[in-house]
Order: structure tokens, then C-alpha cells, then sequence
């Protein structure tokens, strides 16, 4: 039986399989993006395909605290744009 690799939610804090959460990056250059591969180097953060956690994210500031920078608002704006186009 092969082992599911699990990972928290930052949005909710609920463990989940790795293949059902979207991560978000930090690369070298500190750009944030939406890794649909799950292979780009960097930071990598996890949360669920869900607004809620998005929003519960961005209201804790845990994109901030998981990459340990101040991440600009215009970035958000993109991410929640990519996350509407996952859905």
C-alpha cells in the first residue's frame, strides 16, 4: 500500500492529501504564484480548492507567515483569480 502524502490547509488548518489542495509558491526572486504542477521550486504553501480558506487565509495573514514576507494585495487579486479559474 503506498503512503498518501498529506498536507495542512493554511486557510482552515486541516489535513488533507496532497493532490487535493492547490499550493501556492515563493520563488527565489519573492514571486508568489499558484503552482498547478506541484513541482516549482520555492516555498510552497497548501490550500483547499475553497474561497472560505482563501478568505480565512488572507483575514489570519497566514500567506504572510508562511512565506515570512509582506505579500502585496495585487498578488491576492491574481491568486483568488486563478482560484476562480480552477474551479
Amino acid at each position: 500500500m503506498k503512503k498518501i502524502p498529506m498536507r495542512k490547509c493554511i486557510g482552515c488548518g486541516e489535513q488533507k492529501p496532497k493532490k487535493e489542495l492547490i499550493r501556492v509558491v515563493k520563488n527565489k526572486e519573492d514571486e508568489v504564484f499558484v503552482d498547478f504542477t506541484g513541482k516549482a521550486n520555492g516555498r510552497g504553501a497548501y490550500i483547499c480548492k475553497d474561497k472560505k480558506c482563501f478568505d480565512q487565509a488572507i483575514k489570519k495573514n497566514s500567506f504572510n507567515r508562511a512565506f515570512e514576507t509582506q505579500i502585496d494585495d495585487s498578488v491576492f487579486d491574481a491568486l483568488k483569480e486563478k482560484l476562480d479559474d480552477h474551479e
